[in-house]
C-alpha cells in the first residue's frame, strides 16, 4: 500500500501547532475551495467519529453529495477524505498531496492542515453538496474552523484528553472546543458534565446560537454500530440532520433510521476474528472513553467472572486513571506496546498502581498473548483490545485481525 509518508510531514516533528493563520493564508491561495457550502462540524472528546458515521450513512442514504473528513485513520490515510461514503483513491491523494507541495511548504501546513485542504479541493472537485467536518484537537485552533460556513455544530462528549494542548481542566477544555461555535448556529449536545454544559451554553448565548440538548435515541431505533452509549452519538446526529431543515434539506425519518442502521465504524466496540477465536476491540484512549468502556462491561455475559483486558497505551496518555476504572478485581490485563509510539509498560503502570501487582502481565505484542490465551483456553467473555488506535489500525494492516 502507498503510504504517502513522503509527502506528510511527520506528526512528530510537526505535529500539534494549533493556530489558524496558516489555514486561512493557505486556502486564500487557493481562492476558498467550497467556502459556500454549508458544513455540519462534528467536536468533542469521544464519539466524534460515530457521529459523523452515522451522519455520512443517513446523507448517503438520503442520495446527497456529501464530503466527509474525519481523523485519525486505521490504515490508510485515504479514509480521512470521503464521497459519498467511498474513500478518496490513494492515487488521486498523492496526485492533490504533490500538487499541494510548494503551498504546504510556503505555509508551513501541519499533516492534518495538509490534509483538510486536500480534502475542500476533492469536495469541490467532486461538487459536494454538503460537508460533514471532524474536528481533529480543540475546535477554536483546528484546521476545519477555517471553513467559513458551518451552521451547524455536533457537539460529542466533551472530557479530558489532549491537556497539554487544551488545558486542564473540564472548564479549559470545553471552551477551548466551543470557541469553534460560529455565531448564529444551531448546536446539538447529549447530555454534557455540569461544568461542559455551563460553558455551552454560555458559549452559545454570547454567539446567538441555537443550543438544543437531546436524549440518548430510544430502542425502536436500529443502530450499526454496537454500545448503549451510540444512543446518545445517534441522537446528537438525528439532531444534526433535522437541523439542515432550516438550510433547504428535509430528510425523511424513514431514510435517517435505514442509515443509522447501515453505519459502520470500525475500532469501537467491534467485533472480530483471530484464527477460530472472536475478540472485540475498542479504541478508548483517555479516562472517559474508558469509563464508557466500563459501562459496557457490566452487559457483556460471564463478565462478573472476570475479564481478560489486553491494553496498548500511549506513554502520553493517563493510563493510570483509565485502569483505575476499567480493572476490576478478577480481571487480568496484558500490558502491550503500542506499535511505534512511546508506550506505558507493566512496571510504569506498578509504580503508580502497586496493588495490580497479581493482576498484571506483559508482553511485547497482541500475537504473543493470543496465542498464549489460545494454548491455556479462550477466556469467556472474548478478550477485548483497548487503549489505542493505532494498535487497532496496526492488527487490520497487518491483517492480524478479520472483521466479523
Amino acid at each position: 500500500m502507498d503510504d504517502l509518508s513522503d509527502l506528510i510531514p511527520r506528526f512528530d516533528l510537526r505535529g500539534m501547532d494549533l493556530q489558524l493563520d496558516r489555514m486561512h493564508a493557505a486556502l486564500h491561495d487557493l481562492d476558498h475551495p467550497c467556502q459556500s457550502l454549508a458544513a455540519i462540524q462534528v467536536l468533542g472528546t469521544n464519539g466524534k467519529g460515530s457521529i459523523v458515521s452515522f451522519l455520512e450513512s443517513a446523507l448517503c442514504a438520503a442520495g446527497l453529495r456529501c464530503g466527509v473528513t474525519t481523523s485519525p485513520h486505521l490504515v490508510s490515510w485515504c479514509e480521512r477524505i470521503r464521497i459519498q461514503g467511498a474513500p478518496i483513491a490513494v492515487e488521486t491523494l498523492r496526485s492533490q498531496l504533490q500538487d499541494l507541495q510548494p503551498l504546504h511548504e510556503r505555509h508551513r501546513l501541519t499533516p492534518f492542515e495538509l490534509l483538510v485542504t486536500a480534502a475542500l479541493l476533492e469536495f469541490q472537485r467532486h461538487a459536494c453538496e454538503l460537508l460533514v467536518l471532524e474536528v481533529g484537537l480543540g475546535g477554536r485552533l483546528d484546521a476545519t474552523t477555517a471553513h467559513p460556513r458551518r451552521p451547524v455544530i455536533a457537539v460529542a462528549n466533551i472530557g479530558l484528553d489532549h491537556c497539554e494542548h487544551l488545558g486542564h481542566s473540564l472548564t479549559a477544555i470545553a471552551r477551548e472546543k466551543a470557541a469553534a461555535i460560529p455565531p448564529h448556529a444551531t448546536v446539538i449536545s447529549g447530555e454534557q458534565h455540569l461544568a461542559v454544559q455551563t460553558v455551552l451554553e454560555e458559549t452559545c448565548r454570547t454567539q446567538q446560537a441555537n443550543l438544543q440538548w437531546v436524549k440518548p435515541l430510544n430502542s425502536s431505533w436500529q443502530l450499526g454500530l454496537p454500545g448503549e452509549i451510540q444512543r446518545c452519538n445517534a441522537a446528537v446526529a438525528l439532531g444534526a440532520l433535522q437541523a439542515l431543515s432550516g438550510l433547504g434539506w428535509t430528510l425523511p425519518e424513514a431514510v435517517i433510521r435505514e442509515g443509522f442502521s447501515a453505519a459502520r465504524w470500525p475500532g469501537r466496540l467491534q467485533t472480530v476474528h483471530w484464527m477460530k477465536h472472536r475478540l472485540r476491540l475498542d479504541g478508548a484512549h483517555n479516562p472517559p472513553a474508558a469509563v464508557q468502556l466500563a459501562q459496557e462491561r457490566d452487559q457483556w455475559p460471564n463478565a462478573s467472572k472476570g475479564v481478560v483486558w489486553i491494553l496498548a497505551i500511549q506513554a502520553h496518555k493517563d493510563a493510570v486513571a483509565m485502569l483505575e476504572v476499567l480493572l476490576q478485581p478478577q480481571d487480568q490485563a496484558w500490558i502491550i506496546p503500542v506499535p511505534s509510539h512511546k508506550s506505558w509498560s507493566r512496571a510504569a503502570l506498578l509504580q503508580k498502581l502497586p496493588q495490580l501487582g497479581n493482576q498484571l502481565q506483559e508482553a511485547d505484542s497482541l500475537e504473543t498473548v493470543l496465542n498464549q490465551l489460545s494454548s491455556a483456553g479462550w477466556p469467556t467473555p472474548m478478550p477485548i483490545v483497548a487503549g489505542s488506535l493505532y494498535l487497532i489500525g496496526d492488527l487490520f494492516a497487518r491483517g492480524v485481525v478479520t472483521a466479523e
